[in-house]
Parts: C-alpha cells; sequence; structure tokens
C-alpha cells in the first residue's frame, strides 16, 4: 500500500457516514407501491415493447410485500463509509482497506442505472483475496464512491459535472485518502470516468481496467454517434460488435436522459413502480436476466431480486434518479473534440476484459487501437453489463489478473 499523509479539515474533512432512511420514507414508499397505477398489458409475447407486466408486477409485489427494506441500511453500514467534500459537493464513499500487506489500492467507478450496490459484494474477494481463491500479495485496497447525484452523494445544483470533473475529484479523493499509487477501474459511465482519468494521468494513477469500451476507434465512433456510413473492411468479429454498440445509443433512455432528463424526472421519482421499469430497461440482456429473478426465481448470479431492488431503493430513498439521469445531458453538452479528431491520447497501462452478456464484445483490435499501451485482454465466459455485481468472485479475478504486473 502506497500512503502519504494529509489531513484536511472542515468541510474537506474524511468524515465518518452511517446510512440512515427514515421511516417515514420507507413507509411512502409502500404507500405508493401498493398504490400503483398500472398501464394495459402489452400485446407481444416479448419484450419488443418494453419491459413486461409480468416482470414489473412481480417486482412491485415483491417489493412492497417480502422485501426488507431496512436490508440495503444495513449492508451499507456493515462496510466503513466516509464523506468528504470535494470541488463544492459531499462525495460518499466506501473505503475497505485490506489487512494483507503491499495492498495495491483500487478505485472503482460504477454506472448508471447502477449504485456502490453493484459492489458490494466484491468487497471481500478483492480485500481478502486468501478467503477466496487468491493469494496474499494480490490484495486491494478499496475505495467505491458514489457519482454525483447518485444515491448518497450530494446532488449538484449547477452544471458542469461531466466525467472529466468526476475524473478529476476522483484523483483528489485518492489523494486525500493518501495513496501515492493506486490504480482504477470502471464500466457503462464508470467506464467513462476511468478512460478520462487515464488520459488526464493525475500524479499516482498507475493504470486502469475496463470492462466496457467507451473509446472506439474514430471510424466507429463517427459512424455510432455522427451518423458516418458504416466503416468499410469491418471483420466478422468487429461487425458483430458495431452492430449491437449502434443499437443501444438507439435506446429510449440515452435520448431522453441525454435531451431531457428533468422531464423524465417527475416521473421517476414520483412513481416507484415507473423507476423500477426505467432501471430495468437498459440492456436485453440484463433485462432478461433480471425478469428471470422476478418472474422464474432463477437469478443470474448476483442478480438476485433482492440486490436488484437493493438499488432500486436506493434510488427511490434518495431521490436521486433525476440527478443520477443528468450525467447524460452533462456528457451530451460537454465540449466533444471535432469531428474525425482522436480524443485526448491514454498512455498509461490499460487493461480490458469481456464479458459475454455485455451490450457488445469489444474486439481485441478495437481495444489495441485505441490503447497502445494494451498490458492485458480477456475474454471470460460468464457475466454481463453489470459484471462486478452479477458475477463478483470472476470480475474479482479479473482485477486480481489485470493489474498483477503493476504491483
Amino acid at each position: 500500500m502506497s500512503t502519504a499523509t494529509e489531513q484536511p479539515t472542515g468541510a474537506t474533512a474524511i468524515r465518518p457516514f452511517h446510512a440512515a432512511f427514515a421511516s417515514e420514507a420507507v413507509g411512502d414508499l409502500r404507500r405508493r407501491l401498493a398504490a400503483t397505477r398500472w398501464p394495459p398489458k402489452e400485446v407481444v409475447d416479448d419484450a419488443s415493447q418494453g419491459v413486461q407486466s409480468a416482470a414489473i408486477e412481480e417486482l412491485v409485489r415483491y417489493w412492497s410485500s417480502d422485501y426488507d427494506l431496512g436490508r440495503l441500511q444495513a449492508r451499507l453500514n456493515a462496510l466503513p463509509q466516509f464523506k468528504t467534500q470535494i470541488d463544492g459537493l459531499d462525495i460518499h464513499f466506501i473505503h475497505a482497506k485490506s489487512d494483507h500487506e503491499n495492498s495495491l489500492p483500487l478505485i472503482i467507478t460504477h454506472g448508471w442505472p447502477g449504485s456502490v450496490v453493484e459492489m458490494l459484494d466484491v468487497v471481500g474477494p478483492l480485500t481478502d483475496p486468501t478467503a477466496h481463491g487468491g493469494r496474499a500479495e494480490d490484495a486491494f485496497d478499496l475505495v467505491l464512491p458514489s457519482l454525483p447525484g447518485y444515491g448518497l452523494s450530494e446532488v449538484p445544483t449547477s452544471v458542469g459535472w461531466e466525467p472529466g470533473r468526476v475524473a478529476r475529484a476522483w484523483a483528489q479523493l485518492m489523494k486525500r485518502l493518501g495513496y501515492t499509487r493506486y490504480v482504477a477501474q470502471g464500466g457503462d459511465v464508470g467506464a467513462a470516468v476511468t478512460d478520462t482519468m487515464a488520459s488526464q494521468a493525475p500524479d499516482g494513477l498507475a493504470g486502469i481496467h475496463l470492462n466496457f469500451l467507451r473509446r472506439p476507434p474514430l471510424e466507429v465512433a463517427a459512424a455510432v454517434f455522427g451518423g458516418a456510413p458504416v466503416p468499410d473492411g469491418l471483420t466478422d468479429e468487429e461487425r458483430a460488435a458495431f452492430e449491437p454498440l449502434a443499437r443501444q445509443f438507439k435506446k429510449g433512455y440515452i435520448i431522453e436522459q441525454g435531451q431531457s432528463p428533468q422531464t423524465i424526472g417527475y416521473a421517476l421519482t414520483d412513481s416507484p413502480a415507473g423507476l423500477a421499469a426505467w432501471i430495468l430497461d437498459h440492456d436485453a440482456d440484463a433485462y432478461d436476466k433480471i425478469r428471470r429473478a422476478f418472474v422464474d426465481g432463477t437469478p443470474s448470479g448476483g442478480l438476485t431480486r433482492d440486490s436488484v431492488l437493493d438499488n432500486i431503493t436506493l434510488y427511490w430513498l434518495t431521490a436521486t434518479a433525476t440527478s443520477a439521469a443528468r450525467i447524460y445531458w452533462e456528457s451530451a453538452h460537454t465540449r466533444a473534440p471535432a469531428a474525425g479528431q482522436a480524443p485526448p491520447e491514454v498512455s498509461l497501462p490499460v487493461a480490458f476484459t469481456v464479458f459475454p452478456g455485455e451490450i457488445f464484445r469489444a474486439p481485441r483490435s478495437w481495444a489495441e487501437r485505441v490503447y497502445p499501451n494494451l498490458i492485458y485482454f480477456n475474454e471470460v465466459g460468464r457475466g454481463g453489463h453489470f459484471a462486478a455485481w452479477e458475477e463478483p468472485e470472476l470480475f474479482a479475478g479479473e482485477m486480481r489478473a489485470a493489474f498483477r504486473s503493476l504491483r
């Protein structure tokens, strides 16, 4: 473990934190669930019209009657939590240190529609690898922050909290915690933050790991985001990645949250059933796994009924659906490179893992083109977009392997 002493005071002090959700808010949630006004059932036999009635109705039934509404608070408070003010905002984070010597500090950033709930089950495998089939020398100190406006972090009251600003805040957080050398990981929005951290290359950042490619090659990005023609010469593997990538970025939640997060936020903040349906309608693989957990009772790894509801309940009880959605608007309004201009170069070491249920399976050829210092690339046999949440042990194994050469 590499640390240096820094002792901020006042608002910037590292302050212990315990989650506490008011009983009135829990009671209000139960009343709203009981009063859900349902739309007509879909008129197709698949999910082509969106989240299916059987899935959301069973989720709401379970949430209102069988789910332990004290569970989320207990899970969070079982881990060391803190808050500190960075760039004017109170940032919530979990800081779980390893008992093993020379543990490597690792900051992991969640995405949307996730939260720190995604990462709770990787804490044990990463901080105590010997209890989970690993070696003591593969241990990590974990820093798991909540994105601004998500869950227990403060909601921004002005514009500007795009991934680059978050990346700078995370570098400040690691410095404030005393870490002089560390690594970073992210998927989804967390991949955008982590990629940007690598391009900013703050002092102490030794390398990154991603499980979602937010930086495709220029001609691919131009076709997906800018309306350019499909690139010529794609291999079969690259075409198999291009098509689902292009479909995903036409999804309703990306367009609506990128254009009008406030509009959708009124519904998400008023209806827990509406919030749940919006969160479920993210990607086909994750939706199908969550649907099966509720309808068939067959969860996929960590995507159990209770853990899915832990995440949705955190959004509801903190009323952060709107502020969380805004990062899409912020990203859309960030000054981007001109058409055909490459994003800032990343020279730091980069590791990448492909999980088979991901929105698109990034080809190694793309990763090597955008990350010239690719030190690790692996395709695993299980898991999807929410890799750490669904397959925490497998995810932890990838972190050990990916960062072993950087210790």
